[in-house]
């Protein structure tokens, strides 16, 4: 939105206008139909290709993988970097810890690494422990509706809207694959209801002044450690809620500490690529393209819409046309939509 030139204001508007149209779209449990129709290899493939995603941006913050030359984009970081050792040690901490099988061991190996980053000089120790909640007013209710409604940013609206619907779905089937929620054709029995949930709170972001917010990846972090209930979602909405007044001290953690604890969950996220068919290449070619794509993009959604595109068009080309849902070319088309109103910069 900024480097073609719209404010901020339109932008929320563009995430407002996203979250109505899910709203509907769940209620008249289109989006539910939608995902229905996604066939078992597709969704498996969401869940690894996000995993390696979280691999990847781990690697980076971390400062492991850095970038590199033309010819080669990326190369090893510096490892001689007191931040990057310490994000060794804490990427070996939570390994350990999980081999070992303590409760918490990735918070713990996060909150270790912290304390000897702190201890060090790595890292700046947090100056308070607790502060006021900054003030929302100036961003809140800023929408700037005509803007997102005109005809020149139907490609930006576009983009948001498939973005966010197709990682939301990439999030909800990748997470609940790892938690053992799929059913035996891949999908979520009663999805509508968290995609209810992703698309009030994406409405009600863009009146807070915020981008989308939904179904959040990284939980299967929390899923690993066994947190896979309605009860856990409120325990930890309560606990964001709290961090609030203790943004000094979460904000002080460094990305040392903390993105190593992606990368472990990545590993956890890749062991459904063995349900893939890799002897059938209508299947395996699309699966392995939303794998790759969404690594080597850094877009979650570009490798999604990639495989949406693709696996029904392979489909045909072998004659299997009957193998796809009508839910299925839907999501073909607006895929196909996404990449021709692409703001390509």
């Amino acid at each position: 939105v900024k480097v073609l030139g719209y404010s901020w204001q339109t932008a929320m508007a563009a995430v407002f206008l996203a979250g109505a149209m899910f709203t509907l779209l769940t209620v008249a449990r289109v989006r539910a139909w939608m995902v229905e129709a996604l066939p078992p290899g597709l969704s498996y493939s969401f869940g690894v290709g996000i995993g390696l995603f979280l691999t990847f941006i781990g690697l980076n913050e971390s400062g492991i993988v850095a970038i590199g030359v033309p010819g080669a984009p990326v190369k090893l970081g510096n490892l001689a970097t007191p931040s990057v050792e310490i994000a060794i040690l804490s990427f070996v901490l939570i390994a350990v810890l999980m081999v070992r099988r303590v409760p918490g061991a990735i918070l713990l190996g996060i909150l270790i690494s912290a304390g000897i980053a702190f201890v060090t000089g790595v890292a700046k120790a947090p100056s308070a422990w607790v502060s006021m909640p900054p003030n929302p007013a100036p961003i809140m209710l800023q929408l700037n509706l005509r803007g997102a409604l005109s005809i020149g940013f139907f490609g930006v609206l576009l983009t948001i809207f498939v973005m966010a619907l197709i990682d939301t779905m990439g999030s909800l089937i990748g997470v609940s694959a790892r938690a053992g929620f799929l059913d035996a054709d891949g999908t979520l029995p009663q999805i509508e209801r968290p995609m209810l949930a992703d698309a009030i709170a994406t409405t009600f972001a863009g009146l807070a002044g915020t981008t989308t917010a939904g179904a959040y990846i990284e939980s299967a972090s929390g899923v690993h450690v066994g947190g896979r209930t309605g009860l856990t979602a409120v325990v930890v909405a309560a606990l964001f809620a709290m961090s609030l007044f203790f943004a000094p001290i979460v904000a002080a953690i460094p990305a040392a500490s903390y993105a190593p604890a992606l990368i472990v969950v990545g590993a956890m996220m890749v062991a459904p690529v063995v349900k893939i068919d890799f002897d059938d290449y209508t299947e395996l070619i699309p699966a392995f393209t939303v794998i790759a794509l969404m690594s080597f993009t850094y877009n979650i959604g570009v490798g999604i819409t990639a495989g949406l595109v693709l696996y029904p068009l392979f489909k045909l080309a072998a004659g299997r046309y009957r193998e796809v849902r009508a839910g299925l070319w839907i999501l073909c088309i607006l895929s196909i939509l996404f990449y021709v109103f692409y703001p390509y910069q």
